[in-house]
Order: structure tokens, then sequence, then C-alpha cells
């Protein structure tokens, strides 16, 4: 399986433990069970009819799953996947050059899609719809168009950001569907199945201590669990129990709902520095010394989901939850 550029987001031991906890087929895959019934159908459809999968597109918070599904993808159809991301394709001879090594019915997945410039995504429609591209040869007044036939393949394309991908490049996406946050449950499962293939001791109590923490990500509820499994090595027993799983969280400065420092700064800084909000996302950035589409897709969305901000058309506001958090109310 070729690996042309690998997530940025992720830290360079993910690289190293992710492949090996990852599941490889449907029936391993926990969580998001409407998306899984969809896929396997489609799938399924597809291998009946000896064609290739609609392209796909999925769209959610960063480490829900969208790299993994899409190799679940592969492994299902027992074709090639081939991995790149939209920023590091920047002229449009490259992205003809990844579409003509593909194979009969392989997967192409662009991470982050929606950073294609927009020269690259136009080589992708006629692919995309026809299966071709056009290649320009020769200069100035001898230039002429050639049609380059591509096998069938699959494009599936990742993004954090939906809005932000073109109407005629999203068209061309035959299923679309949105990520969701994991519930505790499913997280622990995810921590007790990831423990087992690290082989590292844990007690299903210091599984759901893990799974409370985790912001909803499975990727998020994997890192914690080998640092916690640090802690345990040197300071415990090697079992990762209830008692130092807690204990363990509150050192790296993980709080009850699974906030960490960035969380708790955007908080106290809508209240402190702007009494509540509201406030403007660039204003909010500025003050934290973040992006703004950092702050927008790493650290909003899950505050959203916890009812701890609100976004109006006049800015963030802080919720009576926020303050509650914060140990500001009682």
């Amino acid at each position: 399986m070729e690996r042309r550029l690998i997530q940025t987001e992720e830290s360079r031991e993910d690289l190293v433990y992710e492949p090996k906890i990852r599941p490889k087929m449907l029936s391993d895959y926990i969580g998001q069970e409407k998306l899984k019934e969809m896929l396997s159908i489609y799938i399924e459809a597809a291998k009946k009819r000896k064609q290739s999968l609609d392209h796909c597109l999925f769209y959610g918070p960063p480490g829900l799953g969208k790299t993994t599904i899409s190799n679940i993808i592969a492994n299902e159809l027992g074709v090639n996947c081939k991995i790149t991301s939209g920023p590091a394709i920047e002229k449009p001879g490259e992205m003809a050059a990844i579409l003509n090594s593909l194979s009969e019915g392989d997967v192409l997945f662009v991470d982050e899609i929606h950073r294609l410039n927009r020269q690259v995504e136009e080589v992708l429609y006629p692919a995309m719809e026809d299966f071709a591209i056009d290649v320009l040869l020769g200069k100035e007044s001898s230039t002429r168009s050639l049609r380059l036939e591509l096998p069938h393949f699959t494009l599936i394309g990742a993004t954090t950001r939906a809005g932000l991908l073109s109407a005629p490049l999203r068209d061309r996406f035959g299923i679309i569907s949105k990520l969701e946050f994991y519930k505790k449950e499913e997280l622990t499962k995810i921590v007790l199945r990831s423990a087992k293939v690290l082989s590292v001791p844990i007690e299903e109590d210091g599984a759901k201590s893990i799974a409370m923490r985790s912001r909803g990500t499975p990727r998020l509820a994997n890192r914690l669990l080998r640092r916690i499994r640090d802690f345990a090595d040197v300071k415990y027993e090697g079992v990762i129990t209830k008692d130092v799983a807690e204990e363990s969280l509150d050192l790296l400065n993980v709080d009850k709902l699974g906030l960490d420092q960035n969380d708790r700064a955007y908080l106290t800084a809508i209240v402190d520095k702007y009494s509540g909000g509201p406030v403007g996302l660039e204003t909010l950035a500025v003050s934290l010394g973040e992006d703004s589409g950092t702050v927008e897709d790493m650290i909003e969305p899950y505050l959203l989901l916890q009812g701890l901000i609100d976004r109006t058309k006049r800015g963030r506001v802080a919720t009576e939850s926020a303050y509650r958090h914060l140990g500001l109310v009682q």
C-alpha cells in the first residue's frame, strides 16, 4: 500500500502505533453504525456488479476515522489504497501522474481535499465522471489536447471543512457522509481493543475513565491510552485501573469533560477578556495565539457538542455550563 503523504495532524508516535490498532475490516470497526451499514451495502453491490465503488466524501472533526474507513473500503473491495493530501499536490501534472498510476478498482484517498487548488481540482472533474484526463501536448500554436483513459477507480475525499469544497467537486461524489463524535460506550470498546492489540493490561473501569475524557474521538482515546500506559509502567504496577487512569489524566491536564489546556484557555478568554462574549472568531484566535482555522476545526466542535459555547451572528458566547465548568458559578 502506497502512502504518498501521511496526515500532518498525527504525531510521529501515532504513525508507529496507528497501523497496528486500526481495524482492517468493517466487522472490526467500532462506532458509526449507520455509516457502516450503508457502506456494507454499497460495497457488496459494487462487488456484485464487478464495478468500482462510487466516489465517497467523508467530513467531520479530526480523529474520527476518515483515513481508517478509507483503508477498510479498499480492504473490503480487495484493492490497493493510495494516500495523498490536498496541500501535497501543487500542480495539475502531479494529480494526473497519480491518477495514471492507479490500477482497475483502486482507491485514491485525498485527505484535506478542500485544500486542493483550483487547477488541480479541475483535473479531477473528467477523471471522476468519465475516468479520463485531458493532457496538453506541445507549446503555444502547436498545442493539442490528448484524452488519456483511466482505469475505473474510487476517489475518497476527507475534509474537516466541507463548506470550503467547491460545488462542482462536491456534486461529483456519489456517497457523502458525516462522521459523528463517538459515544462513551463505543470509545470504551475502542480503548479495550487497542489495549489488547498493544498488550497493555487494563481494567474495564480504567478504559471507561479514558473514554470519558477522550472528547468523543478515537484518535485521542488511543493517544491517552499510550500516555497512561507510561504512567502505569513507571509509577504504578503496570495495570491501568480506574484510579491509575484518573490520576494520570489529571497530571496530563485533561479534565473530567475531556477539556485540555487549549480548551480551558479558549473558555477563559471569552469569560475573562470579553465578559462572556459575543466575540468574533478572528479576535478570539489572535488572543489565543492560534490560527482561526485551528480554533474552528480543533477546539470549537467539542465545546459546541458539550454546550459550553454558542455561535451567534455577533460572535462566540460562553454558556452557563461553561461558567459552571470553570467553577465561576454554583
